[in-house]
């Protein structure tokens, strides 16, 4: 009997390609199938998006395609967002997938799309048998989106301006400071692919997310069974979470190769003792803003490792200057901090660097795969929302499920203070009140029903054995 094959299709960008490669990784090691990725490549070559693909291609567990970008030029508007050009390429990209699933010799038996790419739903001339979409993402930011065009028909007026938080039924209600950033304005164009994409998505044959049973069970069961939300989502859910990158870092290129003595400074640290602070790819502060999370920083008294990008207004750095992005904070700060903090100002592998004894806290960007690479060891976080659906995470975080403490107001909207920067790391790593027992035991918590989510017969492991039963990739 032939292998079963299955195909999944990655949208431009490295955030929806590192999720996508490694589901691709774990339906190969878990179902023993056959994986092809197609890889939409972003306009500008990333080099970055490159080496992650060369990278992955050699660990063998995936056969991986790339699809040149199409020129969108003339389909978007100058200043699009980019939720609106990835949205306008995947469209655009729908030929190409159409003819590369057609040139392939073994036929795909169930084809796999994320939730930017849920326009290749609709290709059904290919032969694949059934048709899925990963949301690489959490529960509650799938309700919200599968419910959005509801709330687009019958709530008047901008969201940011509403006075009750909109309502999803059998959900936690999504507030002004939950909405998503494509929610923000509603005549922008990238509202309008977000409501196309929940239209979309129900479409599908099921849904893969990345969550876990015990992690989000109320809102799972919303999904599956709430009367008034199962009018939009007639569909499956299968939670297949945590899936995080477990095996080292992606990306191995000569900038990279030795980490700064990342671990040997982390190895002469005491235990749960280092605040680590890293705000993303994308994650870049304001001037300003920069030198108020330093001399916070310095004030904590605690240890840090800071993963520091240069910050957006500093006009005298250029943007791969990197050895000179220190210039962008206070002077002497790291004279003053040495021993005590260290700085990198290149990439930094995060998976091994959260798994390291050493850390007890992270100030994070909420990105959900970050969410998860601190969850999955039991680390707490310092939740520094900037954009995307990080807002909803870090509610989701610091008052659904308890593993985190946060700004008194948005990142995104107002600089926060030395002073409260201060606070927040002693909370989180250092002060022994029952707020600060209670968030480090609730990681821990996390930590281990996110292993027993994917231990044999867990939670996850069965729920992904269910998906592949039922688009018969397994028997």
């Amino acid at each position: 009997m032939d292998q079963a094959h299955a195909l999944l299709v990655a949208s431009p960008g490295l955030g929806h390609l590192i999720p996508v490669l490694e589901l691709g990784n774990r339906l190969s090691s878990v179902l023993n199938v056959h994986v092809t990725i197609l890889a939409v490549i972003s306009g500008s070559s990333s080099l970055t998006e490159i080496e992650t693909i060369h990278a992955a291609t050699t660990r063998g567990t995936c056969e991986i395609m790339e699809l040149p970008s199409v020129d969108i030029d003339h389909l978007v508007e100058p200043d699009a967002t980019v939720v609106t050009k990835i949205a306008a390429k995947m469209r655009a990209m729908k030929s190409a997938v159409r003819d590369a699933v057609k040139s392939m010799k073994r036929k795909p038996t169930v084809m796999i799309v994320d939730f930017l790419g849920t326009n290749l739903i609709s290709i059904d001339d290919v032969g694949v048998m059934a048709k899925y979409v990963y949301v690489p993402s959490h529960a509650w930011f799938l309700a919200l989106i599968v419910y959005l065009p509801v709330l687009d028909k019958v709530v008047e007026g901008e969201y940011v301006e509403i006075k009750e938080p909109l309502k999803i039924p059998g959900c936690k209600p999504v507030g002004p400071k939950e909405l998503l950033d494509t929610m923000l304005n509603r005549s922008n164009q990238q509202y309008r692919e977000c409501v196309q994409t929940g239209l979309e998505i129900p479409m599908s044959d099921g849904i893969l997310v990345n969550t876990w049973e015990e992690l989000q069970g109320n809102t799972l069961a919303a999904l599956r069974e709430d009367k008034d939300l199962n009018r939009v989502m007639k569909i499956p859910v299968y939670p297949i979470g945590p899936i995080i990158r477990t095996s080292g870092p992606i990306v191995k290129t000569k900038l990279t190769e030795n980490p700064n003595g990342i671990f040997e400074w982390l190895d002469k640290q005491r235990e749960r003792s280092v605040v680590y602070v890293c705000l993303g790819s994308g994650g870049k502060l304001s001037f300003e803003q920069t030198m108020e999370l330093a001399w916070g920083l310095e004030l904590s008294g605690q240890s840090f490792l800071w993963v520091l990008r240069r910050p957006v207004s500093y006009l005298g750095v250029s943007s791969r200057d990197d050895d000179h992005v220190s210039n962008g904070l206070p002077k002497g700060f790291l004279d003053r901090t040495r021993g005590v903090g260290l700085v990198v100002t290149q990439w930094a592998p995060q998976v091994e660097i959260l798994s390291h004894g050493s850390i007890g806290g992270f100030l994070s960007h909420c990105g959900w795969s970050s969410v998860l690479e601190s969850l999955t060891e039991g680390v707490p976080i310092i939740a520094w929302p900037l954009y995307a659906e990080q807002w909803m995470n870090a509610t989701l975080l610091a008052d659904e499920i308890g593993v985190a403490i946060r700004t008194l107001e948005l990142p995104s909207k107002k600089v926060i203070g030395r002073e409260e920067v201060a606070f927040l790391v002693k909370k989180i790593v250092a002060e022994e009140d029952s707020e600060g027992r209670k968030i480090r035991a609730k990681a821990q918590e996390v930590k281990v029903g996110s292993k027993r989510a994917w231990a044999h017969g867990g939670s996850s492991h069965s729920s992904l054995l269910e998906w592949a039963k039922q688009c018969r990739l397994v028997s």
